[in-house]
């Protein structure tokens, strides 16, 4: 470190300032925000959550208010209106806040209310992000992905400087829309793969999933009213489905009650010898997310009735949770996946079959036609909402 330019001090050339106060715009100031924001909300009574720091949390006589933090952007909930207003006018003794009122929009996540629940959308950011890549008034297409055409490393001519940075503009622009969007979160995984080196084909791929978001831009996660907290997770992988390194994509399903929550689609870092594997590995991947869902809703003040249910369309691989003898077919698999069988015999995790029909994780983990991908946005509770005059209608 030196002096800046101007302000040397030859008395002391070896010195150098110090920094009273956090800019902004600074690598240094999200974090020095945040420092002060929780040491302010710990002496208000809040406590941090474990399973997630950007979550505080508050229990006193009966009232309990949740805070969750993203840098400046704040989202409360509350037991009690009033409550809210105290915590609102406590804050703003030590920060300039707006109370906007009721929640509409959150970095880029739309609320739309109705007397059964909340859809949560992403219709403006969609319409944004096919602005920036001139498809606007593009033609839409029924699927994501073709289940034909299987994209490799080497398929295509190497995209050339500017091309590729588009490229990798539009998939990071996909991924963030996956937040509200699972049904196109196989195919962007798979055009995530190939951001190194993208071809003119992958370029292709992607841009028949931006045709998809044209058509369905007014599509939302519905998360409904319900007394049911059961905790369902559907676990599934395609064996050997990449074309370059012979990995499987595994992929889960998380819902509480009749909700999703959260879902995945990702390659697995390593080759599995037989589908059975790879089912495991998916089934490990699935149980280490209930877990943490577990976590959250128990700092939540959410009781589980019972153990939660994992579903699974592999015999093999729901055998090999309750099997506790290692024999020639399992002894290779890493020791980290075998915790689910810890959890089976504790009691703690309940793995059960499940047809491939009835698979809801099944989307995760390969192309779907438009029948599979029309039954799959319905099982995720995906429904089209009425925008700027159009027919509302279930997906």
């Amino acid at each position: 470190m030196q002096q800046p330019p101007g302000f040397e001090d030859s008395r002391r050339p070896h010195y150098v300032c110090k920094l009273q106060k956090a800019l902004y715009g600074l690598k240094q100031s999200p974090r020095a925000w945040f420092s002060r924001l929780s040491d302010r909300l710990f002496q208000l009574g809040f406590q941090s959550s474990k399973a997630d720091t950007s979550l505080f949390l508050f229990h006193h006589g009966g009232v309990t208010i949740y805070m969750l933090v993203y840098v400046d952007d704040i989202v409360v909930a509350g037991s009690s209106q009033s409550a809210v207003d105290q915590l609102l006018r406590a804050l703003s003794s030590s920060f300039p806040i707006k109370d906007l009122g009721q929640l509409h929009y959150f970095l880029g996540i739309e609320v739309v209310y109705n007397s059964g629940g909340i859809t949560l959308m992403q219709h403006k950011y969609a319409s944004d992000l096919l602005h920036r890549a001139h498809m606007e008034n593009c033609k839409s297409v029924s699927t994501p992905m073709s289940v034909t055409d299987k994209l490799a490393r080497d398929c295509g001519t190497v995209l050339d400087d500017d091309d590729a940075f588009k490229y990798r503009s539009m998939v990071g622009g996909l991924q963030y829309l996956t937040l509200t969007r699972p049904d196109i979160s196989f195919a962007v995984n798979k055009v995530c793969q190939y951001l190194s080196k993208p071809t003119d084909v992958h370029w292709e791929a992607v841009k028949r999933i931006l045709r998809y978001v044209k058509g369905t831009a007014a599509t939302g996660l519905y998360l409904r009213r319900s007394n049911s907290t059961l905790l369902s997770v559907f676990t599934d992988a395609d064996w050997a489905g990449c074309m370059d390194d012979r990995r499987s994509t595994g992929g889960f399903a998380v819902f509480l009650g009749p909700n999703l929550i959260s879902w995945s689609s990702r390659k697995q870092p390593t080759v599995s010898r037989s589908s059975t594997e790879a089912e495991y590995k998916a089934l490990a991947n699935g149980t280490a997310e209930a877990t943490w869902v577990q976590s959250l809703l128990k700092e939540l003040d959410v009781c589980q009735p019972r153990p939660p249910v994992l579903w699974c369309d592999n015999l093999g691989a729901t055998y090999l949770t309750a099997n506790p003898v290692f024999h020639a077919r399992t002894k290779h698999i890493e020791v980290d996946f075998h915790f689910v069988r810890e959890k089976v015999a504790l009691g703690t995790l309940d793995v059960r079959f499940v047809s491939s029909k009835d698979q809801v994780a099944d989307g995760f983990t390969k192309p779907a036609t438009r029948y599979m991908l029309d039954r799959l946005r319905h099982n995720l509770n995906l429904v089209m909402v009425k925008i700027e005059g159009e027919c509302k209608q279930g997906s």
